[in-house]
């Protein structure tokens, strides 16, 4: 429950932080929450609860979905009143504003329930930005034009804009001055009518997107905007104080602008006195403008007031110091000094003032510490420059300041200091203590000596260390704070805004740097290279962000956005570079310049960035792991302190060297900082994030691991507990969830392994808290499995993640998230891989039991998951053209609308099926619905994209309603209902495919033209193969008595058309999609044609001629082939430039097209020219086997793969047909040829295609399929050279080349033995050859043992039949022959899989080869078995329909007796067949003789039980004796007359059983022939 409160707590924490207009980000947080709901359900120890929660989780996601559908149909409908309706928002709330303004005035405004000064002034700064950012998308949106983003950024604003109106009255109402309160309404209904305005000037601006005066118009509002939202911030309290400040300060500076300074009237020590008090009051009064921005608004308007004071004296006392100045150079450094003061304590201002605004904007409170340090840094600069202490007294009081400034950082460190990861933060610690350590030493040594200009240079160096050793233990206490499981873990948004602050600020101060007059060319070649970096980061972090968000106007504009960055970095750069030539006036002006364009386009992109729907989460952290940062802060802190002691000893010791107590007081200092630097390396080091996690998530699962085991021995021993408490279907799906949510935290754990230590602790613990439940359930749903192998499945597969999820913990706590720490990624990425292979093995077990009886919750939620990252805004990167997309989505949608159409058939016929068609279903829509984001993300324009998303979704819920009625109808497969329902839901699923199909060809009507038109093609393919296969059985005859002339003008009529719809649809690819359409359509209709036409030709030659129908179907198989590659071709082409690859592929598929085409033309006219058709027919075959080596070499893997023994299998082909080629050359009759090439392009075709699918098999290495692909090629190369010579000879036979036939069939032979070994290589020891009969022996081994195991099934559903009340006293004699048989049937099963054991046993003692040389040497042993097992099976099948018709009442107990005699004899057969060449003392021996012995017990028990029935029913036979004599007489006659009958028939069969034997003993191995008495 502990858990639930928490999740109900962030989740409320989510929907409540979340502003209204943000409609994406709200439907975001409702799928966070659905997921959050399904990770909380395993760790949920009440039952019931569980239940309820994830039934709550799934109801919630369905009614998810189905709300995005009705509100996407309710966008497509009235998405253009968007505008108008933000248009009467802002209205109303402007008329909201005026009478509020009435009642202010009236002194009748009074604040709401709830609302307080602060609050209102809080929701008013941070709203204001909300604002401010949707008026850009705004601006973005319409100058772009496009209509639909910009309604949508019209409603965020006026959304933004209401809550803006309520914070402003909120804040007037809660005032005490009414001057101002009336101030704060004016200026928001100032906004309000400029937004109205501008919403206004945007909707003009949709109409005409090119209009440049419209566009500035825009513009110009939007600036008006932008003051009036100012004007209302700045009159909330203390605002304006700091304004006053600001003006100041600004006042002040003005004194810094005068030509020439009047001279000091001071004397020069009390002037630098002054300067000296007076930079000390300015660096304290800006310490407590930064901790005023913590407190109320009164005390911010304190602070500045007094930031101000201070600084106008400062400002006096500098100038007071500037007129010492003895020289006018030195005087105009003094005076930038002083202007670079005025700018640091402006900004600092500023910082205060956006953060009391918005306490929580990003980076705020780092950027204000930033100013603050600047301050001090500035003034520094200025007392180092202008006074004359003694040397190394300035460098103390310098490092003294700054020491006082960074101490900041370390009071409550809950935001990022820097980008430092925790890796980095140790190294930084690492280097600055030893910098430390080295200036300590320094400063000692140079105090002794006396040497107090290197003096001051350490205390410069340790001072800066100290700052650096500061910032890293804050950033490392942040690290460790949200690392805390306990803590919340932010979430990474789209861009990082404090990223881009950082950035900004960064470029900001490097172009000062640039401008600046007193810039070295050091300094400016440093600027430059500050600004390289960041404005580089920037344009990345932008490309990233266009690639990941699915709002096409943020896309766009981040892309612009870079590029403006880009070309004004690279404008700054051209005169930088000039100005390092030549440090002129006229140069650095020119450089002035180039920075502005700059500066205002990084202003532009942060403004946007910081847009709520980019932004990330930030993380909170809890008081565990404010606890966890202590220890850090502390030693921090203790360095500090200790650090100012040391350096204001050594400020005296440099005056006083000779003070001995003074020394004792510095070393003293000197230990406190030491020990406080090695107990914070040591702090965080301890709290490394992540560690102490993964150890306490090892121990857990190593328990688990423990109690797994303990549940599997229990269950080998058959004594484990069942479950009572719950039922299997619960069960199931608690393992089922657990187990799902354990494979959504793999990649996030091996990502945070590699380099997010702050999210490792979180992860792993979350992965360990999964482990429990997942054991629990797997433990319970295996005690209900009754059958022993799926319950070991089951727990040997929960033990197998469990071990799995340990590595990758060891892993994953060995990689620790340093990124640098690349040796162990790979142990990480391995350990990934491995766990999501346990997941996906027990996820397929359970979803075939869950399938088995109904139970379809797995595949809903697998389907609703699907359908909502269709949603996602952050599609992977596409690796392909919307074409490629299309293809696969018609794929998937046309296998789901089949499968639909099973289920159909299979609810009426076999429900049971049912679970295998929707586990099918669901997988198909999983890639659909990948495969349909992409091609959305794909598709131009945008609008395609969104209806393609939004049907496949629909399909989604027609898929959801199906699976659920198929899982209702295996629970009950004769509820008429469900099927009628279930009938209603496919034919909904169909016609949805048809949605999602006009949908993409609205995308690419031409590209969806040559989808179908491959589809029809292949379809032709495939009738052709089975019509080659009729020609071939000779089966192919005409229906009327015409004659091949008859067709022949029509074929050639036909294939001219089609080679003009072939230049149509080349020419296609490079025009409109409907002239590629129009094209794609006729020649899918015109190869129909052709294709009819030339079958009825084939068939008009007649079946005593099948060769040449086969040679005339080959031909336009070749050419449908050659259309299907041409389409594929042209799809690929389309749209595309004309030097294209795909172009070049293009114009080689037209090529095939026209040969092929010409190839079937000569074919027609040589068909009934009986001296050249041969000839003509092996033309064809050789370029046919050409264009079958080409695909082969390409590098297109194969759809599915095959066996080694498959390849092998089809080089005996590759034999025969050689063998036919040589003799075809030999004799050069035609009909040869023609059998030859017939049978040449079969076995070659065959032989590459099983080449290709073994060798991409994934268990062969790349070098294998290297070696099995060069022979295949090699193979087909020698053929056709043989072809080529057997072409050769045909034209030319003389006996020299005949001779030469020999040769090239050798050289086939070769290859073919290559081919044959590679594969053998590939399948490895196992390699077995088919023809083998030691292989044959097992094959019909297994057979008989399958036989025997179905029959065996047939007898467990025998029932004894009912019988009437008086026979029950031979009841149980049906019962024992059914118990007997059944025993049989069992045994004879283990005996012939005994005998398949032994077999195996002599191959390895090598008393049987696996190979043998001649297969007739061990014919005799492996017929022997052959026969013997076959005997089995047939005995053994024939008891059983004995048994069956006995109990039944259809057959004699005689019949029974004999089958199972049957058994007997066979039984004895195989094993003399085994006993011929076994080791009698094997142990393979000993079970098969076990085996037999249980077989022969069984069939011995059957015959008895049969018997005795047999015996027990003659005696219980009353024969009626009739009385009367002549009745009697006849009675006897009968009975003797019968008896005679018996024994002739006895006779007859004895004879007819010997002849029997004897024609059988023929055929028996000698080792089974025995003595016939």
């Amino acid at each position: 429950w502990h858990v639930l409160e928490v999740f109900a707590a962030s989740c409320g924490g989510w929907l409540g932080g979340i502003p209204v207009s943000a409609g994406v980000m709200r439907a975001n947080c409702t799928l966070s929450m659905v997921s959050s709901a399904k990770a909380a359900v395993p760790t949920v120890s009440d039952q019931a609860a569980a239940m309820q929660l994830s039934q709550c989780a799934k109801n919630l996601a369905t009614s998810l979905a189905e709300l995005r559908t009705a509100s996407q149909k309710a966008h497509e409908a009235c998405g253009p009143m968007e505008i108008d309706s933000a248009l009467n928002t802002v209205q109303t709330l402007k008329n909201e504003l005026q009478d509020a303004k009435m009642a202010a005035v009236e002194s009748q405004l009074k604040p709401l329930p709830g609302e307080t000064l602060e609050k209102c002034a809080q929701d008013l700064g941070s709203t204001s930005k909300a604002v401010g950012s949707s008026m850009a998308q705004l601006l973005t949106c319409a100058a772009q034009g496009n209509e639909h983003y910009t309604g949508v950024a019209a409603r965020e604003t006026a959304q933004a804009l209401k809550t803006l109106a309520q914070a402003a009255r909120g804040v007037a109402a809660s005032t005490t001055d009414p001057a101002a309160a009336h101030a704060m309404l004016d200026s928001a209904r100032d906004v309000m009518e400029g937004s109205a305005m501008l919403i206004q000037e945007a909707k003009q601006a949709l109409i005409a997107p090119g209009d440049a005066e419209r566009q500035q118009r825009l513009a110009q509002v939007a600036k008006a905007v932008s003051h009036s939202l100012n004007n209302c911030v700045n009159c909330l309290p203390g605002q304006k104080d700091v304004d006053v400040a600001l003006k100041s300060i600004g006042e002040s500076s003005k004194k810094l602008l005068v030509d020439s300074l009047p001279p000091s009237t001071k004397p020069f020590q009390e002037a630098q006195s002054e300067l000296n008090q007076a930079a000390a009051d300015l660096n304290q009064s800006a310490g407590e403008v930064v901790h005023a921005t913590r407190g109320q608004s009164g005390e911010l308007a304190a602070a500045s007031g007094k930031f101000s004071d201070d600084f106008d004296e400062f400002l006096d006392a500098g100038i007071e110091m500037a007129g010492q100045a003895q020289t006018k150079e030195d005087q105009i450094q003094v005076i930038g000094n002083l202007k670079n003061i005025s700018m640091a304590s402006s900004k600092l201002l500023l910082a205060a003032k956006s953060l009391s605004v918005d306490p929580g904007a990003p980076n705020a409170k780092n950027l204000l510490a930033a100013a603050a340090r600047a301050v001090t840094e500035s003034i520094n600069q200025l007392i180092t420059l202008c006074t004359q202490q003694a040397p190394g007294q300035k460098e103390c009081d310098n490092a003294l300041r700054e020491l006082e400034t960074v101490k900041g950082m370390l009071d409550n460190p809950n935001e990022p200091v820097s980008d430092l990861s925790y890796f980095d933060c140790i190294e930084s610690v690492m280097e600055n203590s030893k910098v430390l350590g080295e200036s300590m030493a320094g400063i000692s040594q140079n105090a002794k000596t006396g040497d107090l200009p290197a003096f001051g240079e350490c205390v410069g160096i340790a001072s800066k260390a100290l700052c650096g050793l500061t910032e890293a233990a804050a950033q490392a206490a942040y690290l460790v704070g949200i690392s805390d499981p306990n803590s919340q873990a932010g979430h990474q948004g789209l861009v990082d805004p404090i990223q881009f602050a950082r950035a900004n600020q960064a470029i900001q101060m490097a172009c000062q740097n640039l401008v600046d007059p007193g810039s070295s060319p050091s300094q400016v070649l440093s600027a430059a290279t500050i600004v390289a970096k960041h404005t580089s980061a920037l344009c990345n972090a932008c490309r990233i962000a266009s690639s990941k968000t699915a709002n096409p106007v943020a896309k766009r504009h981040f892309v612009q956005s870079a590029k403006e960055v880009a070309n004004s970095t690279a404008n700054l750069v051209k005169t930088i570079k000039a100005l390092d030539g030549d440090f002129s006036e006229d140069n650095r002006n020119k450089c002035r310049i180039a920075t502005a364009p700059l500066i205002e386009a990084v202003e532009n992109l942060t403004a946007f960035a910081s847009n709520p729907e980019f932004v990330s989460i930030p993380a909170q952290i809890s008081s565990e792991g404010s606890q966890a940062q202590e220890p850090i802060l502390v030693s921090a802190k203790t360095m500090l302190e200790s650090s100012s002691y040391l350096i204001r000893t050594a400020r005296s010791l440099a005056i006083n060297p000779k003070d001995p107590p003074t020394w004792s007081v510095l070393a003293g200092h000197s230990h406190t900082v030491s020990d406080s630097i090695k107990s914070l390396i040591t702090s965080i080091r301890d709290k490394a994030p992540g560690q102490r996690e993964c150890d306490y998530s090892i121990d857990g699962i190593n328990r688990c691991i423990r109690d797994i085991e303990q549940a599997s021995l229990a269950a080998v021993s058959q004594s484990l507990a069942t479950r009572d408490d719950i039922s299997v279907e619960a069960l199931q799906e608690q393992l089922t969830s657990v187990v799902q949510e354990i494979g959504h935290l793999i990649d996030p754990i091996a990502t945070a392994a590699r380099g997010e230590a702050a999210q490792l602790g979180h992860k792993v613990t979350q992965l360990a808290s999964y482990f429990e439940p997942l054991i629990l359930a797997a433990v319970g749903v295996a005690s209900k499995i009754l059958d022993h192998q799926q319950q070991m499945t089951v727990l040997d597969q929960t033990k197998t993640l469990a071990e799995s999820a340990l590595q990758m913990l060891y892993a994953a706590k060995e990689g620790g998230g340093n990124p640098k720490a690349q040796h162990t990624h790979d142990a990480i990425t391995e350990a990934a891989q491995l766990m999501k292979e346990a997941v996906d093995d027990i996820m397929v077990t359970l979803n075939e039991a869950a399938s088995e009886v109904g139970l379809v919750g797995g595949m809903v939620d697998a389907i609703a998951e699907a359908m909502s990252k269709l949603d996602e805004g952050t599609p992977p990167e596409p690796k392909g053209t919307f074409v490629d997309y299309q293809t696969t989505v018609v794929k998937y949608s046309k296998a789901i609308a089949v499968t639909a159409q099973e289920m159909m058939t299979k609810s009426v016929t076999n429900p049971e099926e049912l679970g295998g068609l929707a586990s099918q279903m669901t997988s198909d829509y999983g890639h659909l619905a990948f495969q349909g984001q992409m091609a959305a993300a794909t598709a131009e324009p945008e609008e395609i994209g969104f209806q393609i998303r939004t049907r496949v979704q629909d399909l989604g819920h027609g898929c959801i309603f199906l699976v659920q009625k198929a899982g209702a109808l295996q629970i009950c497969p004769t509820d008429s209902y469900t099927k009628r329902e279930l009938i209603e839901c496919a034919r909904a699923v169909t016609e949805k495919v048809s949605l999602v199909l006009s949908a993409l060809q609205a995308g690419n009507k031409g590209t969806q033209a040559c989808i179908t038109a491959a589809t029809a093609v292949s379809g032709i393919i495939a009738d052709l193969d089975t019509t080659i296969m009729f020609a071939t059985a000779g089966t192919l005859n005409a229906e009327n008595s015409e004659t091949f002339a008859d067709h022949r003008e029509n074929i050639l009529k036909t294939a001219k058309a089609l080679v003009e719809d072939t230049k149509l649809l080349v020419s296609g690819a490079a025009s409109t999609p409907d002239k590629l359409a129009q094209a794609a359509q006729s020649s899918a209709a015109t190869i129909t044609q052709l294709a009819e036409v030339v079958k009825l030709g084939a068939a008009s030659l007649g079946s005593d001629d099948p060769e040449t129908q086969v040679v005339l179907i080959n031909a336009i198989k070749d050419v449908a082939k050659a259309l299907s590659d041409l389409i594929s071709a042209t799809k690929g082409a389309a749209s595309k430039p004309a030097d294209d690859p795909s172009m070049y592929q293009l114009k080689g598929a037209a090529k095939v097209m026209v040969t092929n085409v010409t190839s079937l033309l000569k074919t027609v006219k040589a068909v009934e020219d009986e001296a050249t058709r041969g000839t003509r027919a092996l033309e064809a075959t050789i370029e046919c086997i050409k264009q079958e080596l080409t695909v082969f070499q390409s590098k297109d893997v194969p759809e599915k793969t095959s066996s080694p023994e498959e390849s092998i299998r089809m080089t005996k082909g590759i034999t025969m047909a050689t063998a036919k080629a040589v003799a075809a050359g030999n004799s050069c009759r035609q009909e040869d040829v023609i059998a030859t090439a017939n049978l040449s392009r079969k076995a070659v075709s065959d032989m590459l295609t099983a080449c290709k699918q073994a060798s991409f098999h994934p268990d062969v290495s790349d070098e294998m399929r290297t070696r099995a692909l060069r022979f295949g090629t090699e193979c087909t190369l020698g053929y056709l050279d043989l072809l080529e010579h057997v072409l050769v000879i045909l034209q030319k036979p003389t006996p020299e080349l005949k001779q030469q036939l020999a040769a090239f069939s050798k050289r086939v032979a070769g290859a073919v033995t290559e081919l044959i070994q590679a594969a053998e290589a590939m399948k490895g020891t196992e390699w077995v050859d088919p023809e083998d009969p030691t292989v044959i022996a097992e094959t019909e081994l297994l057979g008989a043992a399958a036989s025997i195991e179905a029959a065996a099934k047939k007898l467990e559903q025998l029932k004894p039949r009912a019988k009437p009340k008086q026979a029950d006293e031979t009841l149980d004699f049906e019962e024992q022959i059914l118990e007997a048989a059944k025993s049989i049937a069992a045994a004879t099963s283990a005996l012939v899989k005994s005998a398949s054991a032994a077999q195996r046993e002599l191959v390895a003692q090598g008393k049987v080869g696996s190979i043998p040389a001649n297969a007739a040497d061990d014919g005799q042993w492996s017929q022997g078995l052959i026969s013997a097992a076959r005997m089995v099976a047939a005995a053994t099948s024939s008891l059983c329909e004995a048994a069956n018709a006995s109990v039944q009442g259809h057959a004699s107990e005689e019949k029974l007796i004999s089958s199972a005699k049957q058994v007997a004899a066979s039984t004895a057969q195989l094993l003399v067949a085994c006993k011929v060449k076994a080791d009698q003392d094997s142990e393979a021996m000993r079970r098969l003789q076990a085996a037999g012995n249980a077989v022969k017990r069984a069939s011995d028990n059957l015959v008895r039980a049969a018997q005795k029935a047999a015996f027990g029913k003659a005696d219980d036979d009353d024969v009626v004796v009739k009385t009367k004599f002549v009745g009697g007489i006849a009675q006897i006659i009968a009975a003797q007359e019968e008896m005679l009958k018996k024994e002739r028939e006895l006779e007859e069969a004895r004879k007819k059983l010997a002849q029997i034997r004897q024609q059988q003993y023929k055929f028996l191995p000698t080792e089974l022939r025995e003595d016939e008495g």
